[in-house]
């Protein structure tokens, strides 16, 4: 598998999951030496369900690694890849942790990420604008498990600044894509103040929105939607809903 470079990552532009793996990138000084390879997910060219990337991970999903340095080995699921970058790159744990039992603790926050936060909030984005038909009651209940989950992490961060180990980890890499993304786009305009309804999320997200690994490769992302159609149907989206809701 030849590439000039150490790492390739499969991603899409505008998609979530595999920022959280650039963010990663970033934040360890290995961007720079990653390839990226934006791959096309709609129905007209479903790049991720062929090859080559079908060869690597036949989940046929991105984010996908391949870490050349290390006999081309290959790595998906995002929380998989965060973790093996962690291990095999942050020598000093800087983003991670030691300790055993925060160790668990980090896992936690992974797998609720994976399982509670990523699937709910990605079906959300679904039923707003890829859904052929508009189902008000499934927009409803995935944006209350938006609120949902934001809650937890708000009764947790309302005793602490950061969810492991007093500072920032890749739960928190994990964590900010999503978050960012329903706090923009799902949930409709002027119905959630997070600053009153989760004040330390809110603290917790201001704090990532600041920084340099953010601001650079997260403000790439938006770059991305702003030449894409995503944000001019935001609002008619919503509007379809409410109208929807409003007719049953």
């Amino acid at each position: 598998m030849l590439s000039r470079k150490q790492f390739t990552l499969y991603t899409h532009k505008t998609g979530v999951n595999g920022w959280k793996v650039a963010l990663l990138l970033e934040e360890l000084g290995l961007y720079g030496k990653t390839e990226l390879k934006y791959l096309e997910v709609d129905d007209n060219k479903n790049e991720v369900k062929a090859s080559p990337h079908i060869d690597l991970n036949p989940n046929g999903r991105i984010p996908t690694l391949v870490d050349h340095s290390n006999n081309d080995f290959v790595i998906w699921e995002s929380c998989a890849i965060l973790l093996y970058l962690v291990e095999k790159y942050d020598k000093g744990g800087g983003f991670t942790v030691s300790d055993h039992n925060e160790k668990y603790k980090q896992l936690q926050w992974l797998f609720f990420q994976a399982s509670g936060q990523g699937p709910y909030f990605g079906q959300i984005s679904h039923f707003l604008f890829a859904h052929p038909v508009i189902v008000p009651t499934a927009v409803q209940r995935y944006q209350d498990e938006i609120k949902r989950v934001i809650g937890v992490l708000e009764c947790v961060m309302s005793e602490q600044e950061w969810l492991v180990a007093g500072k920032f980890t890749i739960v928190d890499i994990a964590l900010f894509p999503w978050h960012d993304a329903a706090i923009q786009y799902y949930l409709p305009p002027g119905t959630y103040d997070l600053a009153k309804e989760a004040p330390h999320v809110n603290a917790w997200y201001k704090m990532m929105l600041e920084r340099p690994s953010v601001k650079r490769g997260w403000g790439q992302r938006d770059v991305f939607l702003q030449e894409s159609p995503f944000k001019e149907g935001l609002a008619a989206a919503h509007q379809r809903v409410a109208e929807a809701a409003h007719e049953k």
